[in-house]
């Protein structure tokens, strides 16, 4: 996985495991029906634990609270499953790669900015993906907002207005990748910035409230969080003109 320490992790992982580790607590002489197990670790303790093999698991099994377990008898069941999985996943990740995979560069939906992650990663780690996409698109365009000081537009109207060429006049700052000297290279990243925007709240975002709620694929997802990606880091990092 991109970004991620597979060494701690999986120290982290295999304290875990242990710590969850079950001892059979036999039934009372006399009685039937009130055994139990016991952690190896006290409860609290294994709770501090969880939160941060928690962060793992979303990063290396990403559904991993749908895995089929049985949690009912035995707390940490699923905990402890999806950490034993995921150990062996970044354990073999390189071996996992050459055997399975072309050993193609790739990218983590967590390294993306966080803007685009912020927005889909609830929905992303459930399998939502249109949503998650959706919802980063929103993030996106509610942090240009902020950015801008603006609420009277929004989405496509809000990129090519923020990245428009023309002078900021009062109440319509303007986004500046790039020293305004019009030089042709200060014009192009302009217009780079305002067409990779419109093209995706134009060709993706609009199009999702207007078409049947199906869910897409998930390296189609993916696809799209990144170009958002893009933009939300031209717009984080753009300087704002404002009129004087």
């Amino acid at each position: 996985m991109n970004g991620v320490n597979n060494e701690w992790a999986i120290a982290q992982l295999d304290d875990f495991v242990r710590a969850t580790e079950l001892t059979y607590i036999p039934s009372p002489p006399g009685s039937v029906g009130f055994h139990a197990y016991r952690t190896a670790e006290p409860e609290e303790d294994v709770v501090r634990r969880a939160h941060v093999v928690e962060l793992i698991l979303d990063r290396s099994v990403p559904r991993w609270r749908n895995l089929e377990v049985d949690n009912n008898r035995k707390k940490w069941a699923l905990h402890r499953e999806a950490s034993i999985r995921a150990r062996e996943a970044l354990v073999r990740a390189d071996e996992i790669r050459r055997n399975l995979g072309d050993d193609a560069p790739e990218i983590s939906a967590a390294s993306l900015h966080p803007w685009v992650w912020d927005g889909a990663s609830s929905l992303w780690r459930s399998g939502h993906f249109r949503s998650a996409v959706e919802d980063a698109a929103k993030k996106v365009n509610a942090e240009t907002q902020n950015k801008l000081g603006r609420r009277d537009v929004s989405e496509t109207k809000l990129f090519q207005e923020g990245f428009s060429l023309d002078p900021p006049q009062p109440g319509r700052p303007r986004l500046r990748r790039m020293q305004a000297d019009g030089s042709d290279t200060y014009k192009s990243v302009q217009r780079g910035a305002m067409a990779l925007a419109e093209g995706i709240f134009a060709g993706v975002r609009n199009p999702f409230n207007h078409q049947d709620p199906t869910d897409i694929d998930e390296h189609v997802a993916l696809e799209y969080l990144a170009v958002l990606s893009v933009i939300a880091r031209w717009v984080d990092d753009a300087a704002v003109e404002q009129a004087t």
